[in-house]
């Protein structure tokens, strides 16, 4: 006797159409504890990083009532160079309200970090008839930190005085990172890696094994040259590695050596009137005019 096949049922329908299908099982809903514990954690994750970004982003406005709390927060080096970076846009602007706060800004010339005082140098640049700028940023030329050195001396060109153009010609020149102590290096930047002002260039472990000291870079630029292999192991003064300087800190250098530049300073000028690829094509344009400018006035 033959099998019948059994006819295959359809893929959305039942295979014995009198039968109901089988109920699913219900999915269980959240709670709604659980449901607002997720939106606030959502919420949270979003809310975060606006916030750190609202707290430490410098263009946000001060009220005058913020301005002279955050000049005086020692405790957050951040929160003064909020309201300096905010004081000098209101001087550019030529506002009278910022005179309240010069004195501040002759006080902190002289704050134990680096970057208050490199913001500080900067700013008083902005205003040649502030009272005791052109004093403050004289001394400032003898400052530890390059970077403040090199504010100081561009400010100074705007009060007329060349008086920081070494300073001015350094700042176009590579820097060397050398080993403060004798140890071991154990980890170094790559080569042609962007750099921030106190970025990582190496780890240097010391000679005894029990610490570990960390090098980094003075100024915003690119590291140029690594001296140094990983694990090699050196002595205080030892080369580790060269950074370049910035493309923000060579514009600012060559526009002020247009002003201020002398014969002898065309050496440091010179390697930036090269037509290669490490030199931006705005750079090029402004060593050929700052160098034009000095044989203009040498040959008077």
């Amino acid at each position: 006797m033959a099998v019948q096949p059994i006819p295959l049922a359809p893929a959305d329908k039942p295979a014995n159409v009198g039968e109901k299908p089988a109920p699913q099982p219900s999915r269980p809903r959240m709670s709604t504890r659980n449901r607002l514990i997720f939106f606030l954690t959502a919420w949270l994750v979003v809310l975060m990083p606006f916030m750190f970004w609202w707290s430490t982003w410098f263009g946000r406005a001060l009220t005058n009532k913020e301005m002279g709390e955050y000049l005086n927060d020692n405790n957050h080096p951040r929160h003064i160079q909020h309201a300096i970076v905010q004081l000098g846009q209101r001087m550019s602007r030529h506002d009278p309200s910022a005179a309240r706060w010069y004195g501040d800004l002759v006080r902190l010339a002289s704050h134990p970090r680096d970057e208050v005082r490199s913001t500080d140098a900067w700013v008083m640049g902005q205003d040649t008839a502030g009272r005791g700028f052109h004093e403050a940023l004289l001394k400032m030329l003898d400052d530890p930190s390059l970077v403040v050195r090199g504010n100081a001396a561009l400010s100074l060109v705007s009060f007329g005085d060349g008086s920081g153009r070494p300073q001015i010609v350094s700042l176009l020149q590579p820097v060397a990172i050398t080993s403060p102590n004798a140890g071991r290096v154990m980890d170094t930047a790559s080569v042609g890696t962007a750099i921030h002002e106190g970025g990582l260039i190496a780890k240097l472990r010391d000679s005894d094994g029990q610490q570990t000291r960390e090098l980094r870079s003075p100024i915003t630029g690119r590291v140029r040259t690594l001296s140094t292999a990983t694990g090699a192991g050196v002595v205080p003064g030892t080369a580790i590695a060269t950074v370049e300087p910035g493309e923000e800190q060579v514009w600012e250098a060559l526009r002020a050596l247009f002003l201020i530049g002398q014969l002898e300073d065309l050496p440091a000028i010179r390697p930036y009137q090269q037509e290669v690829p490490e030199v931006p094509e705005r750079l090029r344009l402004q060593a050929i005019e700052a160098e034009r400018a000095i044989q203009e006035r040498a040959s008077k």
